[in-house]
């Protein structure tokens, strides 16, 4: 009777792992559908968006001073002549291709998709290593700040947080510039270092430009999981967990944290896009040849290729993020998936 007992219990175990990877399954799927969607919809507002900006392309590769015929056969050698729909669909067909079109300015002729693999990898490196840094943070002072709630270190920390919100993340590269860079010439003020190249140098030349970016986010993280944590340290499982005379400590990581965890990974990766604007900004004032500076000398030449892709690129970079958030949610906490 008990192998009996115990080999339908190992059924109904079975059974409910695989209802739960079922439901995580759907669930990714039709978050999946959800992001594909959203791509597709965004690809055509950015289209829109740009065919509604001012200024003409043709003129900004050819210069004000080009004749009326060099300006028609430019527009004719790039499509530009076609309704705006069949220029929508040949983009989008392109996309899809992995052909993102040709520079018509920034890079004259060289194709777009030839630029974005180094610029790719300088934006996602620093946004990976401002992400990282701003976690670290948080978490050190959230968790420093709700487990002294009321005190001196948690009011401390408290105001450090609403002063790294109330900072714009272009102001202080430039204190960072000023305080870290040329007063104390600890860290390099300019210029980019490829990680594939040289992962330490990497790290010490993007110091600034990635604090410089994760201080907002750091004070934005530390106020919500300080929020959370003394939401959750007052739940019964954790008064259940003090009463068995376990230690603070172990309570804290593995019943507070671990619980505290989901809403703050989700507003971790709700900031993502705050990221990507950031990146566009700081990597112009440290000489980042990142997708950032690329967008914005495709907006200054109005090669529209060029700033088309690199918002794509960011658009589906903040959807990949999202979904991967979601999975990383549903991992801790299987209740989502239904």
């Amino acid at each position: 009777m008990v192998a009996v007992t115990e080999t339908a219990d190992q059924a109904t175990v079975r059974q409910a792992g695989r209802k739960s990877l079922a439901a995580l399954a759907a669930g990714l799927a039709t978050k999946l559908i959800g992001a594909v969607a959203v791509l597709i919809v965004g690809t055509l507002v950015i289209f829109l968006t740009m065919k509604a900006a001012p200024g003409d392309p043709a003129l900004a590769a050819l210069g004000e001073q080009a004749t009326p015929q060099a300006v028609a056969a430019f527009r004719v050698q790039h499509g530009l002549d076609a309704p705006v729909y069949a220029q929508y669909l040949s983009w989008l067909g392109g996309i899809v291709q992995g052909d993102f079109g040709t520079s018509l300015a920034v890079a004259s002729g060289m194709p777009v998709g030839d630029l974005l693999p180094s610029k790719l990898l300088a934006t996602v490196f620093i946004g990976l290593y401002a992400l990282t840094l701003a976690i670290v943070i948080s978490l050190v002072l959230g968790s420093v700040a709700a487990r002294n709630r009321g005190g001196t270190v948690d009011m401390l920390a408290t105001s450090l947080a609403v002063f790294g919100i109330s900072m714009p993340d272009f102001w202080l590269s430039y204190v960072l510039i000023f305080g870290l860079g040329l007063s104390l010439q600890l860290f390099p003020t300019y210029g980019y270092v490829s990680p594939v190249v040289d992962l330490p140098a990497a790290l010490y030349a993007g110091f600034l430009p990635a604090l410089a970016i994760a201080a907002p986010m750091a004070a934005v993280f530390s106020r919500t999981l300080r929020a959370v944590l003394i939401e959750t340290m007052s739940r019964s499982y954790a008064t259940a967990a003090r009463s068995f005379g376990l230690r603070e400590g172990f309570i804290f990581i593995h019943f507070v944290l671990r619980n505290a965890l989901v809403p703050y990974l989700t507003v971790v990766g709700l900031q993502i896009r705050y990221i990507l604007g950031g990146v566009v900004v700081v990597e112009r004032i440290f000489g980042i040849p990142g997708v950032g500076s690329l967008m914005v000398d495709g907006a200054f030449a109005r090669d529209f290729p060029v700033l088309q892709t690199c918002t794509v690129v960011f658009l589906a970079i903040v959807l990949v993020v999202n979904m991967l958030t979601d999975l990383v949610c549903m991992l801790l906490d299987p209740r989502r998936t239904s």
